[in-house]
């Protein structure tokens, strides 16, 4: 190697070195116009003695709780050298990570690229390209994996791989992690120590954190995982069988997956539910009545756990707190969750679910 060569060679270290320290000052200076996100307490009388709280991720500046995780891959590809600027991004996401992430890049200055399903609801498409990415879309959600592989080499860009990452990228001791955030938040409630931290799945990244941060704690707290109708997380956690698959993509955006992904660690967890799809929607449109504003899919999913696990604690005369998650708004499924006619296309009854949910939220009558 030349003189010439070398010196050229040190002048580009120190450019990428210049650009990172740049890109990390801003998303630590966004991390910090970021408040925290709310903890909601359910008002349920019926629930003498047992306390129902919501965090609610989906006041992030891109609407979901996929923000955090976002902000984590990007923190983390930068640290191990692996995004510097001009690096082209791609995600294989359902949407709301991708939303996130083309938050991040456009902040940094870099291309994004979301390969995602064809069955996305439009509405995460457009908030992905008011982002300034580009959505490149799959007809079987399973091949986004490879495909998303296939156009950053094509494009000399980063698959920066959630569905792998998002377990490592989160630092699960601290630094203002979800966990500890319930837990900080949660401190001065009558029952500070969740009975139960109720949540779903997608990477299994934040399960992971929750799992690992409750031992790291040594809190008495259970967690519970609520897996949608199309997945294979459940087998996985119910027979051991890593390698399980499901042959359909599942119905609830974000939550679910046709195999089971590095990052969902069946060891963290305590419980899984599978939670059929109509049981979610179900949840989804009782609970966003209950706020008073729409909720998505996954988070109906969580509610239906969260209110079967609090029927069982009532049955048992037990008192205590369960804390759950509200993934996202409702405003991305208007053509779908909300939509009757989707929902009749896709062969789903709701109406038996909601009322049973209504009649335990109103009258405390058991969820079997």
């Amino acid at each position: 190697m030349t003189h010439m060569q070398l010196l050229d060679e040190a002048v580009a270290r120190h450019n990428d070195a210049e650009w990172s320290r740049r890109a990390l000052d801003l998303i630590r200076n966004d991390q910090r116009r970021s408040a925290d996100t709310h903890l909601l307490r359910l008002d349920l009388p019926v629930l003498e003695g047992i306390d129902v709280y919501l965090k609610d991720e989906s006041t992030h500046p891109t609407g979901s709780l996929k923000h955090r995780l976002a902000r984590s891959l990007f923190l983390y590809g930068i640290c191990n050298g692996r995004i510097r600027q001009d690096t082209p991004i791609v995600e294989a996401s359902s949407g709301s990570t991708a939303i996130s992430e083309a938050y991040f890049a456009r902040l940094l200055g870099l291309p994004f690229h979301a390969v995602m399903s064809a069955s996305t609801s439009a509405e995460k498409i457009a908030e992905i390209e008011r982002q300034h990415g580009k959505c490149h879309l799959v007809a079987d959600g399973r091949g986004i994996y490879a495909a998303a592989e296939a156009l950053a080499a094509e494009l000399r860009g980063v698959y920066v791989d959630q569905f792998t990452y998002a377990e490592r990228a989160t630092d699960w001791r601290g630094n203002n992690n979800i966990a500890e955030s319930i837990f900080e938040q949660m401190s001065r409630e009558p029952h500070p120590v969740p009975t139960w931290i109720v949540m779903s799945a997608g990477t299994g990244g934040t399960t992971a954190t929750l799992g690992r941060y409750i031992r790291y704690m040594r809190y008495a707290t259970r967690l519970c995982v609520a897996d949608p109708e199309f997945s294979a997380f459940f087998e996985a956690f119910a027979k051991g069988n890593l390698e399980a698959t499901c042959e359909r993509g599942s119905r609830i955006e974000g939550i679910g997956r046709p195999r089971v992904e590095p990052s969902f660690l069946p060891n963290m967890i305590d419980r899984m539910m599978r939670v059929p799809d109509a049981q979610s929607l179900a949840g989804m449109r009782v609970l966003s009545r209950l706020l008073g504003r729409k909720v998505g899919g996954s988070t109906g999913t969580n509610f239906v756990a969260l209110c079967i696990l609090t029927s069982r604690m009532k049955a048992e005369g037990r008192t205590g707190s369960l804390v759950s998650l509200i993934c996202d708004s409702g405003e991305r499924y208007g053509n779908t969750y909300y939509n009757d006619d989707w929902v009749a296309a896709q062969g789903l009854d709701l109406e038996p679910h909601e009322r049973a949910l209504e009649a335990f939220l109103k009258d405390g009558e058991a969820i079997i």
